[in-house]
């Protein structure tokens, strides 16, 4: 655990930077598209899911198994930068997951990725 300026004790940080060659507008309309599946897909198992955009950033929080997630996503130019704060038992975990969030990211970003799911 991280000591934060007020003292307290803040919870660990997973931090991604994938590559990628869409434009913004693009990216982000994929990543949105994503977070829209992924609620109708685990909706029973994550609940309180909230996202607010504020131009190509976006701030977002969830909760699944009783575990409280938050973090931004930014998409610029050439990369799209994700930092999570994660709860002491899931950053425990974090070494597994953190490969897979960023294969998914990886594939959702993909030139081609477009083109197979339309």
């Amino acid at each position: 655990m991280q000591v934060a300026d007020n003292g307290r004790l803040s919870m660990p940080e997973m931090t991604l930077s994938i590559p990628h060659q869409l434009t913004r507008a693009e990216a982000k309309r994929r990543i949105q598209d994503k977070i829209g599946q992924l609620r109708q897909r685990h909706g029973a198992m994550v609940t309180h899911v909230h996202e607010s955009w504020t131009g190509d950033a976006m701030a977002f929080s969830a909760t699944g198994m009783g575990q409280s997630i938050s973090g931004r996503l930014t998409v610029d130019d050439h990369a799209v930068h994700l930092t999570v704060a994660l709860p002491w038992l899931l950053s425990m975990l974090a070494k597994g997951i953190q490969p897979r969030v960023e294969q998914e990211f990886r594939q959702l970003l993909a030139p081609q990725a477009h083109e197979a799911t339309a």
